[in-house]
């Protein structure tokens, strides 16, 4: 498998790479944690990434379109490859902050 298509949501926090978020990681880790559990009680993937994602794609649902190995790093990277299609990750944390990943294709 050289690409995997996945969608995320991302949760930055103060001091975050490329941060421009005021929350603090703690805040940050409720907020992710309240995210995931509302997408277990079946909640809509692209909908929460709409509302909630700190990420320019969540304007699209959180799609990242199609990427191989070497472009994302790679905490991220290891969950999107890791992840049956149309399985969401658990909470992976990034030096971007905190993420909900699906693999889309």
């Amino acid at each position: 498998m050289s690409t995997v298509r996945a969608s995320h949501i991302l949760l930055m926090y103060r001091g975050s790479m490329r941060s421009t978020a005021s929350r603090s990681k703690e805040d940050a880790q409720r907020e992710i944690a309240a995210l995931e559990a509302q997408l277990a009680g079946g909640a809509e993937f692209g909908a929460i990434a709409r509302a909630h994602s700190d990420c320019p794609s969540g304007a699209s649902g959180g799609d990242l379109g199609k990427f191989g190995r070497g472009q994302m790093v790679k905490p991220f990277e290891d969950a999107a490859f890791g992840l049956e299609v149309g399985a969401t990750s658990g909470v992976i944390e990034t030096p971007f902050g905190y993420h909900l990943i699906r693999r889309t294709a």
